[in-house]
């Protein structure tokens, strides 16, 4: 098993994948003009600056659908899972510092990618048994199906995908979350597995069963609560070792191209494993090019596609560069990590690197605080994908079938929990490579479109 997934996860996130990813993002950046750098003003302002107007628009919601708030945060509740915490220390413990360099550049064009797929998840939604559904499986359907001769392509990709991001639900989203919380519960509050298996399994019954509008009003109320509770730890590490920080951003810029340290000493990684390592790791916690968040901006009230994008681009700019990024610099500035070797410091396990960090700075309830994030973190993700797979399950089998996708999702929370699921984590790699490759079709196929979109949106502005 184990060696079927490191060849699957060799090819889609070795150079072939993570090429077709960066290519992607590159081009989606040139045919939409450099959107994410040039119009930055206005997306920020539409986002963040909409957040802190607190604009009347971002509660609207209408029937069948649900607001753009909550559109947001099913999405960031999805993204911002354990990636940003274990994931983001495993990227250091096996690509080094520089790992952190290549999170941002993938983020970079990735903002691009998820702005294409928001857009498109919208203009292409459909509104089947009293909502609007959407994501990659029906801009692939419906847009690239439309296009000359590719209509059985389009149907089969669209097809493709949803079972692909069916089955990620299970492992993405959770699986290896669950799994997450049971080890930090267990490892900060001696709580066993099987008890907070059951805990879980209780608190989010009720949440599925209401369906999307249940999902949707959690993750607006968990997700800005969770970031501030998070970001405020972080913040506190940092600051404990301020002094720590000018060294911390040498030691990622020189490792991200394989440059020998101040001391003279050559890094411990080269830049292959930084490239590999942080474009992984980068996507698993913003999912730009996986197209799952196209799924939950199809159920948004808001009518414009370029806005609806626009919040594809503050979530992989939230998640990459203010999440991970201040997870990573935690990490290095508790010295946990070798500056000059790019090595860890101390046998720790990347799993316990985060607990160690906070640890540093806030004493014996670091590795609780941790535990904690990681419990809020990780349900948010649970919830999120729950929805993803839900409407890839709708897809393929009708709305009025999800029930027992749900009844699936909940069943496997207790077995991740208490199960040793070694390969969690390879496994959520290889379903979130494979279901970004027909997405990425999609994308190259439709750039027109979402240029055109654009381009219509900034004349009426």
């Amino acid at each position: 098993m184990m060696q079927l997934l490191a060849a699957v996860n060799g090819l889609v996130w070795g150079a072939p994948g993570v090429g077709l990813l960066a290519a992607a993002g590159l081009w989606l950046t040139l045919r939409c003009g450099g959107f994410q750098l040039v119009h930055l003003p206005l997306w920020l302002g539409q986002t963040l600056g909409a957040i802190l107007r607190r604009s009347p628009e971002l509660a609207r919601g209408e029937a069948g659908g649900i607001s753009p708030l909550e559109s947001l945060c099913t999405a960031l509740g999805a993204t911002i899972g354990t990636g940003s915490i274990v994931g983001v220390a495993a990227a250091l413990a096996s690509g080094g510092p520089g790992a952190v360099v290549w999170m941002w550049v993938m983020a970079l064009f990735g903002m691009t990618t998820a702005y294409a797929e928001n857009l498109l998840g919208l203009r292409y939604r459909q509104w089947r048994a009293g909502g609007w559904h959407g994501g990659p499986m029906y801009y692939l359907a419906a847009g690239l199906g439309a296009k000359p001769r590719c209509r059985a392509l389009g149907r089969a990709l669209a097809a493709a995908y949803a079972l692909l991001c069916l089955l990620a639900s299970f492992g993405i989203g959770n699986l290896s979350q669950v799994n997450a919380i049971a080890a930090g519960m267990e490892g900060a509050f001696g709580l066993s597995p099987a008890l907070t298996g059951l805990a879980l399994a209780a608190v989010t019954a009720p949440v599925l069963l209401r369906g999307m509008k249940g999902v949707a009003a959690a993750a607006g109320r968990l997700v800005p609560w969770m970031a501030a509770f998070y970001l405020a730890g972080t913040a506190l590490v940092l600051l404990a070792h301020a002094g720590a920080i000018p060294a911390a951003l040498g030691a990622i810029f020189r490792g991200a191209f394989g440059l020998r340290a101040a001391g003279g000493g050559a890094l411990g990684y080269g830049m292959a494993a930084a490239v590999r390592w942080g474009a992984m790791r980068g996507v698993f916690s913003s999912e730009a090019g996986l197209g799952s968040s196209a799924i939950a901006s199809g159920a948004a009230s808001t009518r414009e596609p370029a806005r609806q994008g626009m919040w594809g681009i503050f979530q992989v700019f939230f998640t990459t560069f203010v999440v991970c990024t201040m997870t990573a610099l935690a990490i290095l500035c508790a010295g946990l990590v070798d500056l000059e070797t790019g090595r860890p410091a101390a046998p720790i396990p990347p799993a316990q690197l985060a607990g160690a960090a906070f640890a540093s700075a806030l004493g014996p309830l670091g590795p609780g605080f941790v535990a904690v994030a990681t419990l809020l973190f990780a349900w948010s993700s649970v919830l999120g994908w729950s929805q993803y797979g839900a409407g890839c399950w709708a897809y393929l089998f009708g709305p009025g079938t999800v029930w027992a996708y749900r009844l699936a999702f909940l069943a496997l929370i207790l077995p991740g929990c208490t199960a040793g699921f070694d390969a969690a984590w390879a496994l959520a790699d290889s379903f979130n490579g494979l279901m970004m490759l027909p997405n990425l079709i999609g994308l190259f196929a439709l750039s027109g479109e979402v240029a055109a979109e654009t381009r219509r949106y900034l004349r009426q502005r």
